[in-house]
């Protein structure tokens, strides 16, 4: 004969008590499994009214009713399994709450593993576990291109001294930061920052400036040198 103890009009079930704290919690939150609802339907046919006994239909409809929810909470943690294994390798930022604290803070790194522990999903993210849960966003992998671009972009152009400090031996580096910049695709060129192409341009501008002056010079030091082997070969004739 099944029992069921009845507390406050509400049926208790016995065998949760006997759970660890975490199944504890998990029942308490809400959640209902088949066996907790089959534990419902035995104590609603053998608390009925008699007078005003239930369809027998109406129970076959609940169970049917609790049998399509589970399958489809079932095919929930499937996909959200195949999501959830489809990260890895990818670049994601997860948004931590901290137990401590209670502040949020943004965590950016690559997927390595997917971990299905206790119908829960972690993500190995910089060689640490966090919930499925904490996923922000995914990262394409040509948006991360870009950023990669733009930031080693912005490092070299950083690197390169002022206009008024430029000399000619920056030429090379002006010349192949231009070449790359010029190979990037516009989307690319989107995350390139104003300012670093200001730059470029006004280091450009100056550095043929300093490349006129030098070939100016040096047509300069070519023409004097021409005259004064004029001068000598004349003095040389006289002498003779």
């Amino acid at each position: 004969m099944i029992t069921q103890l009845i507390k406050n009009g509400e049926v208790v079930d016995t065998s949760a008590e006997s759970n660890s704290s975490s199944s504890t919690s998990k029942k308490s939150g809400g959640s209902l499994d088949k066996d907790a609802f089959l534990q419902l339907l035995v104590a609603q046919m053998k608390y009925q009214d008699p007078l005003e006994p239930t369809d027998n239909t109406e129970y076959i409809s609940q169970l049917a009713t609790f049998s399509q929810l589970e399958e489809t909470q079932n095919m929930q943690a499937s996909l959200q399994e195949m999501e959830a294994n489809s990260l890895v390798g990818k670049q994601v930022v997860l948004r931590v709450t901290s137990s401590a604290t209670g502040e949020t803070s943004d965590v950016t790194g690559t997927v390595d593993s997917v971990i299905h522990e206790n119908n829960k999903t972690y993500l190995m993210v910089n060689n640490n576990l966090y919930s499925i849960d904490d996923l922000y966003s995914v990262m394409d992998d040509s948006y991360m291109d870009a950023i990669s671009l733009a930031k080693s972009f912005s490092l070299a152009i950083a690197s390169l001294p002022s206009a008024d400090e430029l000399t000619l031996d920056n030429a090379g580096t002006l010349t192949n930061l231009r070449k790359a910049y010029d190979s990037m695709t516009s989307y690319q060129k989107s995350f390139i920052k104003q300012s670093d192409i200001d730059k470029l341009v006004k280091l450009e501008e100056k550095m043929k400036q300093l490349q006129a002056a030098a070939g100016e010079n040096g047509d300069k030091t070519e023409g004097n040198g021409g005259t004064e082997d004029k001068k000598d070969t004349e003095e040389t004739g006289k002498t003779e």
